[in-house]
């Protein structure tokens, strides 16, 4: 598909390169896990992606629709991702909820700011958008916890337990762990998040969940 122009001032117009929009919410991303924050700067975000900021404008309307299309793109492969382990046929239950659990540490590893910037587009915008959000990506995680759990509860190998309170565990569980950094930093003289230090949490984090809902 040919890139349009992009009126960057007046009387002037530049080509958007290829993939160019991709590399603007790539750039987003890399900005908030870098930082541990929940907002960007147009001059930040032009200075580490090469780009022109006008070209925010011309893709996504404003800074709010970039987070807007950061959100979706972040959400979408989740969502995409659960439904297919869902349906999978051939797994136990609680084979299906350990992998789902390893895959939620390792995607809040990637977008630590997932859950706080779904709260901030959710608290910013009006009753159809933010409806929207709650439809299209946090209800469908609800339902795949009440489908796994109730799989297995009905072979006997989980209690029964509230789907939509184990829903905020788990979320709570990783979301609070991967916007610690400041925590890290002071308490135990971490700077950063490492992968051993994932594996580390991960092991633990499905340890801990697996141990509160195992029928045994």
């Amino acid at each position: 598909m040919k890139e349009r122009p992009v009126s960057l001032t007046a009387g002037a117009v530049e080509v958007a390169p290829p993939g160019a929009r991709a590399m603007l919410l790539d750039t987003a991303s890399a900005i908030m896990r870098d930082g541990d924050v929940i907002d960007i700067s147009l001059s930040e975000l032009s200075l580490r992606s090469g780009l022109n900021s006008a070209l925010v404008k011309y893709y996504f309307g404003n800074k709010a629709g970039l987070l807007k299309a950061l959100l979706d793109r972040d959400w979408e492969a989740i969502v995409v991702s659960v439904d297919a382990l869902v349906a999978k046929d051939g797994w136990e239950p609680e084979a299906k909820l350990r992998r789902h659990l390893w895959k939620v540490v390792d995607t809040f590893y990637e977008v630590p700011y997932l859950n706080r910037l779904t709260m901030r587009m959710v608290r910013e915008s009006d009753d159809t958008e933010a409806r929207r959000i709650a439809n299209c990506y946090l209800s469908p995680i609800y339902r795949a916890y009440e489908q796994l759990i109730g799989d297995g509860v009905r072979a006997g190998v989980f209690r029964e337990i509230d789907p939509q309170l184990f829903y905020f565990t788990v979320t709570g569980a990783v979301d609070r762990f991967f916007s610690a950094r400041l925590v890290l930093k002071h308490c135990f003289d971490q700077d950063s998040l490492t992968e051993e230090l994932r594996d580390r949490y991960r092991e633990h984090t499905i340890d801990i969940i697996m141990a509160g809902i195992l029928a045994h």
